[in-house]
């Protein structure tokens, strides 16, 4: 009788450690989605993307610049130009309209102009 106490004990335990290992997931789902979505609001709203694109793009604009004048090739800003351009671009589209995909493109390319800028300089 007393063995089969301590196995419904154990059985109990685990039971409830279950349990509250199901109420922590059940809780740590709800409060982790609740901010993924407040937080993909505030992400995904148009004046981020267009205040981040600005920065990125002045940013961009005087890093190349700053190249051409350090090591004179015109390439690395031909190339970085061309990125910024299709950045400019990418902020004139409406938001969800394509805007996401002209926004990675000039990025890329905008970072090419800049390790082109990176392998001029050495």
């Amino acid at each position: 009788m007393t063995q089969l106490l301590a196995s419904n004990s154990k059985l109990d335990r685990l039971a409830i450690t279950i349990s509250g290992v199901c109420l922590v997931h059940c809780l740590a789902t709800a409060v982790l989605l609740a901010a993924l979505a407040t937080a993909g609001g505030m992400l995904g709203a148009p004046i981020i993307h267009e205040v981040g694109l600005t920065l990125a793009m002045l940013l961009g604009a005087i890093s190349l610049g700053r190249g051409v004048v350090e090591h004179g090739f015109m390439m690395p800003v031909a190339v970085g130009a061309l990125g910024l351009g299709v950045m400019a671009g990418a902020l004139q589209l409406p938001h969800g309209g394509g805007e996401e995909m002209f926004t990675m493109l000039g990025v890329g390319v905008l970072a090419l102009g800049h390790r082109l800028n990176g392998l001029a300089a050495e």
